[in-house]
């Protein structure tokens, strides 16, 4: 059966026929020979080929199908520009991804260069692929999720492949008012679970919480000591702890 890849924007081409992949045909027993008994010696002795090859021989010779056979059985295309749509599709299908990632998708599939470049560059085009977008709907979401500031966000999107001029028109929808904000309902919520505990181990622990999510120290020391201060702590000489 002809399989069909659709193209994003309507089109599609072919694929590939499966490979066929079957296993060596055991001749008839001629006039006189003995059912079950093997021939030794002679062309093909011992090969799994000719007379003689008994059911294990035929059972080994098809499980050894080349690797194009294999993918082929399990309905992959053979052709290179086939193979990098069809990895790609199924990358996207629920979850944006930048093109860096799917680059790096395809070249670990070993799909060569010219064929992965074609299908990145068509899918840019008809927008499957848009780290501006990626990008601007991480930010949004890991800081108002997960409660990340503009620094950890920037270290994030950049393993994730994106161009610095992208990553910081993204970030830059983040003021740092907001980001203070965000701060401050960290150690709110964070404050309780730490009530017991002496006053400095308090402020490394609510401080510490904050420079994971990448605020900044000054930041950080400012937020914390506020909010230690709205629960009657003496933050005198907090400053030398940092």
């Amino acid at each position: 059966m002809t399989r069909r890849t659709e193209w994003p924007g309507g089109s599609a081409e072919p694929g590939g026929d499966p490979a066929s992949d079957h296993g060596p045909v055991e001749p008839e027993a001629g006039a006189g020979a003995r059912p079950g008994r093997r021939s030794r010696g002679g062309a093909g002795a011992g090969s799994g080929f000719g007379e003689g090859a008994g059911p294990r021989a035929r059972s080994s010779t098809r499980s050894s199908g080349s690797p194009s056979s294999s993918r082929a059985e399990k309905g992959e295309p053979r052709d290179p520009v086939e193979q990098a749509r069809s990895i790609c599709l199924r990358l996207l299908t629920g979850t944006p991804r930048t093109r860096k990632q799917l680059a790096d998708a395809l070249r670990k599939r070993e799909i060569p260069d010219e064929a992965a470049e074609e299908v990145l560059a068509r899918f840019e085009d008809v927008g499957l692929i848009d780290d501006a977008a990626f990008a601007g709907a991480w930010v949004e979401s890991r800081h108002h999720g997960r409660g990340l500031a503009r620094r950890a966000l920037v270290r994030e999107l950049r393993t994730k492949g994106v161009d610095s001029t992208v990553i910081d028109e993204a970030v830059g929808q983040l003021d740092a008012e907001q980001e203070e904000e965000t701060a401050r309902e960290l150690v709110a919520r964070k404050l309780r679970s730490t009530r017991g505990l002496d006053r400095d181990k308090r402020l490394r622990r609510l401080a510490g919480m904050l420079a994971r999510k990448g605020y900044g120290e000054g930041m950080a020391l400012r937020v914390v000591r506020q909010a230690l201060e709205e629960e009657g702590e003496d933050t005198e000489g907090l400053d030398e702890l940092f």
